[in-house]
Parts: C-alpha cells; sequence; structure tokens
C-alpha cells in the first residue's frame, strides 16, 4: 500500500509548473491592459512622432506619424474596413524612402485594382506591424477605419485559467491512478 514516489514527484511538480505559469498569464494579462491603455492614451496625442526605422517599436504604436514614400517597391490590396464600417480592401504598399523600407496602408476601396500612386508624403497611424494607416486617405481612396488598441488581444486571462485547469486535470488524473493501483493490491 505505497504511493510511487519518483511519479509521485513528477506529477507534482509538472502540476507546480502548470500553476507558475497560470500565475505568470496573470501578471502578463495587468501587463497587456498597461499597454493598451498607454496606446489609447497615444491616440489622443496631437503631436507627431518619427515613423521607426527598424524593429517593432511597440512603445510608439497608435501615434501619429508621416513618411515620406520616395519609391513604391510593391503594391498589395488586404482585407479591411472602410471609416464608415464597410468591408473592403485597403491598399497596402511596401515604399522606400530616406534609406528604409515600410509598409503603407494608403486608403479604402471596394475595387481590387491598385490605385496609380508613385509615392509622397502620408500621414497617419502607427499600426502593429508597423506600418502607417494613411489619415487622410490618399490615392483618391477612402478613409480606412483608424487602428485600435482594442483589437489587440488580450487573453492572457483564458491562459492563466488554462494553465490552472491543466494543472488540476494532471492531479486529478494522477490520483485516480494511483487509487486505482492502490485498489488493485487490496
Amino acid at each position: 500500500m505505497r504511493i510511487p514516489i519518483i511519479p509521485t514527484i513528477f506529477v507534482i511538480a509538472a502540476a507546480a509548473t502548470m500553476v507558475a505559469l497560470g500565475i505568470w498569464q496573470l501578471g502578463r494579462a495587468d501587463e497587456k491592459a498597461a499597454l493598451i491603455a498607454q496606446y489609447e492614451a497615444g491616440l489622443d496625442e496631437e503631436e507627431s512622432v518619427a515613423f521607426p526605422q527598424s524593429g517593432d517599436a511597440e512603445e510608439i504604436w497608435f501615434r501619429r506619424s508621416s513618411v515620406d514614400c520616395d519609391r513604391v517597391l510593391a503594391s498589395e490590396p488586404v482585407a479591411g474596413t472602410a471609416a464608415n464600417g464597410a468591408k473592403g480592401w485597403v491598399m497596402r504598399v511596401t515604399c522606400e524612402g530616406g534609406g528604409s523600407k515600410y509598409q503603407v496602408d494608403l486608403g479604402f476601396s471596394q475595387n481590387l485594382t491598385a490605385p496609380e500612386w508613385e509615392g509622397g508624403p502620408v500621414s497617419g497611424i502607427i499600426a502593429p506591424g508597423p506600418r502607417l494607416v494613411a489619415d487622410p486617405p490618399v490615392a483618391d481612396l477612402y478613409p480606412l477605419a483608424k487602428p485600435d488598441p482594442g483589437d489587440l488581444p488580450n487573453n492572457h486571462i483564458a491562459y492563466a485559467f488554462q494553465w490552472f485547469f491543466f494543472a488540476l486535470t494532471a492531479l486529478a488524473i494522477y490520483g485516480f491512478a494511483v487509487r486505482a493501483r492502490l485498489q488493485k493490491r487490496d
């Protein structure tokens, strides 16, 4: 009528690790909520920031910026939403300017045909990617829905409960297995 020591230590260690991961996810949820609040505050700032030259530059997402597109390298329509809520196509270009490459969402269209646009100055809002969402739109396109920090996923609480559930499940299954083993010996 002995409980197996090594498997018990292994299962308890695994469950403790899962609980620790759940607690870590709860902390991440608070961090993400603070980051989203920072982004929402940035939407209200009128002061323009320099568009990031490299990397994600997450600290300046959702702030106003401008670029000068010296040359359009590529153009592609991607699914998107207009400012009025209509679904259609965002006309996205890859630009080169100032020695850097970056993406710019020029505006909204119901038509898949790329607009005749050869570059120039664009101002707008920095969105994740990073990319610049033109505001106002260029190339005779319609206004795009403004990037919304509320659209960023903050599912860390769900992940935390998932880890807690995994730990509980592992302990329950192990408990049933040990009980069955001990009853078999009796």
